[in-house]
């Protein structure tokens, strides 16, 4: 396949490029069919003091790995399904459900003696009731047998494999040891690893330690249970992955670790070459509570997608969660697809606010109670350090407003070649960034009049400088703000890329 270049921005290259890519995603693990049935409530049932709901509608859809399975085949991945349903009218619509949304389920075992897995929800006005679960005990070992056939099958030129273990036993015994067998790392020469991208998404990821994985998507309480250490609460979860990143790396023998912390985001820790340990925080644009389910899915299944198609490791969790940000404001269970995924992103395209404009959502933020962090910059190619230096400057307050220079301003203090993407290009950009809150644009010398007009609580810059080197300093503490100094990171500067691409015409990483 052809790869995506490192230096496209999210909202220039998604428009029909992961599908154009149509990477094969081989996805293995528990079939669940959802049901979400929604009625109207008007009076209490004679023999016990329980509603009675009047349904009005019923609606089902795949969940569980078929749910990742479905997302991935509407972003536009090709896909293959591999698990095992009941002869059962669940598993029959499961197929159906899943062939109508393009997946290819010729490896899906099907056995008289297993009984599909369903969750149905019973609610009204929004309010889910209560829900109904059915599952079998155990899953027929002749069944696993059967499907442990099917995999040399559905593995075979697969870009990617998503293990997808939430124990209800589709991962167990012969599946278990045929999937050692063909992806743990030198275990048989003819293994189909190769080259294949692993990602496991388990409850339990340290079963599959042994694989190795590229990937490891586990969520707080996963993360917890894998370091064996009680999670914190609240904004707290951040810091304790962190923390104990080491340990969740070690434990899960993945690559890297996505760990998801729904209304706040993910963390991403790997280690680089030289040992050093690396973090990436994407936040999530939490809405009004919803009855949704199957986020984490969504996120996984772009996640795996992106990467499959080349992008670098944070541009694709950022990618995964803009997908996952788009399901989880909807009610049930769904998919986002790539059109809805290129929607999302180009709202982002035109959100550069005027100074007015900006100063009134500040002002609402902080009667709310938060606390806004403002910093500025030309922001012209995206690279690591600006996209770890404005992740720690949202870490500073709850709301994180970026001024970019105007381009007549980015060339006073660069230079005519200056800037390389234009002030509305750098604006979408930059405004995609799950850690940004708001983005403006400024044309006057300094960012003193914004922050006069804007009064942050912290005024975050970056770079090899002290605060009373910097003019914004005295406007900064004359409005009753701070000033904070972030890390400086030379060897990313955009100069640095620039001259890389110029001299190489290879981009850095």
């Amino acid at each position: 396949m052809a790869r995506l270049s490192n230096q496209e921005g999210l909202a220039e290259w998604l428009p029909g490029r992961l599908a154009e890519e149509n990477p094969v995603i081989t996805v293995i693990g528990d079939a669940i069919l959802d049901g979400w049935w929604d009625g109207l409530i008007e009076r209490f049932c004679r023999e016990a003091p329980a509603p009675v709901v009047q349904v009005k509608r019923r609606d089902s859809a795949p969940g569980g790995a078929a749910n990742t399975a479905v997302n991935l085949a509407a972003l536009g991945a090709r896909v293959r399904f591999v698990s095992i349903v009941g002869e059962d009218t669940a598993g029959e619509q499961l197929r159906d459900l899943l062939l109508e949304a393009g997946v290819d389920v010729q490896h899906v075992v099907s056995h008289a003696d297993m009984t599909t897995t369903t969750k149905f929800r019973v609610s009204s006005a929004g309010q889910v009731m209560l829900r109904l679960d059915d599952e079998a005990e155990q899953v027929p070992a002749e069944g696993l047998r059967r499907l442990a056939e099917a995999l040399p099958g559905s593995l075979e030129g697969s870009d990617a494999v998503i293990l997808c273990d939430y124990g209800a036993g589709a991962l167990e015994g012969a599946v278990r040891d045929a999937l050692f067998a063909s992806l743990g790392p030198g275990k048989d020469p003819a293994s189909v690893r190769g080259n294949t991208l692993l990602v496991v998404d388990a409850h339990h990821p340290a079963r599959w330690a042994g694989l190795a994985p590229d990937l490891a998507t586990p969520n707080a309480q996963e993360a917890a249970l894998l370091v064996g250490v009680e999670l914190p609460g609240g904004a707290a979860r951040s810091p304790f992955v962190e923390a104990h990143a080491n340990q969740l790396l070690a434990a899960s023998g993945a690559a890297a670790v996505v760990v998801t912390l729904d209304r706040d985001g993910t963390l991403t820790v790997r280690v680089d070459n030289d040992g050093n340990t690396l973090t990436h925080r994407t936040w999530a644009r939490p809405e009004t509570e919803k009855q949704a389910s199957g986020a984490g899915d969504t996120f996984v299944a772009a996640l795996t997608l992106a990467r499959a198609a080349g992008l670098p490791l944070t541009t694709s969790v950022d990618l995964a969660q803009a997908a996952a940000d788009v399901v989880v404001h909807r009610p049930g269970t769904s998919v986002c697809s790539t059109e809805e995924l290129s929607r999302h992103l180009r709202e982002f395209a035109d959100t550069a606010l005027s100074a007015a404009e900006l100063a009134k959502q500040i002002e609402a933020h902080r009667q709310e109670g938060r606390r806004i962090v403002l910093t500025n910059g030309c922001f012209d190619v995206l690279h690591r350090g600006h996209t770890r230096y404005l992740n720690q400057a949202k870490q500073l307050g709850d709301v994180l407003v970026v001024a970019l220079n105007s381009d007549s301003s980015v060339r006073q203090l660069k230079g005519p070649d200056r800037p390389v993407n234009h002030e509305a290009d750098r604006a979408a950009v930059i405004a995609a960034l799950s850690c940004v809150d708001h983005v403006t644009v400024f044309d006057t010398p300094t960012p003193i009049p914004l922050i006069e007009l804007l009064r942050p609580d912290v005024y975050a810059k970056g770079g090899d400088y002290t605060p009373e080197m910097l003019a914004e300093t005295e406007a900064v503490e004359r409005c009753g703000g701070t000033v904070t100094i972030l890390d400086y990171v030379p060897e990313h500067s955009t100069t640095a890329v620039l001259q890389r691409i110029r001299s190489t015409g290879e981009p850095t990483t």
